[in-house]
């Protein structure tokens, strides 16, 4: 059983931005999440990270979520800028940094529908791929739920597709967890991530956000490429998610530039 948390524990005051670091906002942001058995996950990331597991049914496994969002208002945190509107998908794994205890994400990578990806894939060596990004989202602003919610995404590196939905009868469920606020705060508020660079080099960068409002939704279909492809969920348990979370709208500051880890 993952241990009793809640948000008061995990929730601080924004750290001011400096120089390049960036506001923006995430809309139509999901987080569909997989439960699978945890030695698929062996090899995907350096020995100083370990799986932060959910004891299932009596079987350990590790969550890996697929995060599709539009990037609204993407702009500079400190000085006038233009901002950018863009389809991205994250892709994390959920681990705990064992130099610090902190619970964090390991990033397989990131697509995004935009030109400006030149800047975190060939700037700073993120793990970043192009895609073209089509979201056909309805929100009813009176049920405060999505009538409509697809995405798809063409890309070589990770092509996708889902479709939720949302219901009036829908609850959080969260098997492994002691309580609702306990798995929130492991699945929606990890401020730091790490991933392998594309040099091959240990990189990492932080993000700050309120307590996100995500409401619970089902899923109708999914096919990712990636997590079929390196046989961390096959397609057939990609339409059996452990949960659907949904929000509307939320704002982000990331910290930036990405630091390099020696």
């Amino acid at each position: 059983m993952q241990p009793l948390r809640q948000f008061k524990d995990y929730l601080h005051d924004r750290p001011e931005p400096t120089g390049i670091d960036i506001v923006c906002g995430l809309k139509h942001f999901s987080i569909i999440t997989y439960a699978v058995p945890a030695v698929r996950f062996e090899g995907l990331f350096p020995d100083r990270f370990r799986l932060d597991t959910v004891i299932i049914d009596g079987e350990e496994k590790g969550l890996i979520s697929v995060v599709p969002f539009i990037d609204v208002d993407f702009t500079s945190a400190v000085y006038a800028f233009p901002s950018f509107t863009m389809g991205q998908t994250n892709y994390r794994i959920y681990i705990i940094d064992t130099e610090t205890d902190e619970r964090c994400v390991w990033f397989l990578g990131t697509t995004l529908d935009s030109w400006t990806l030149a800047v975190p894939r060939y700037l700073w060596s993120l793990p970043w791929y192009s895609a073209k990004m089509t979201f056909d989202c309805q929100f009813d602003a009176v049920t405060g739920r999505y009538t409509k919610y697809t995405v798809d995404a063409k890309s070589k590196w990770a092509a996708a597709s889902v479709s939720l939905a949302q219901h009036s009868e829908e609850a959080f469920s969260f098997p492994g967890f002691p309580n609702v606020e306990s798995a929130l705060v492991y699945l929606t508020h990890p401020l730091a991530g790490f991933y392998h660079r594309r040099d091959g080099k240990l990189g990492t960068y932080r993000v700050w956000h309120k307590k996100l409002d995500v409401q619970p939704a089902s899923l109708i279909s999914a096919k990712f490429s990636l997590l079929s492809n390196l046989g961390i969920v096959t397609t057939a348990e990609q339409n059996h998610p452990y949960s659907v979370l949904i929000e509307p709208l939320n704002r982000f500051t990331i910290y930036l530039p990405p630091k390099v880890i020696d």
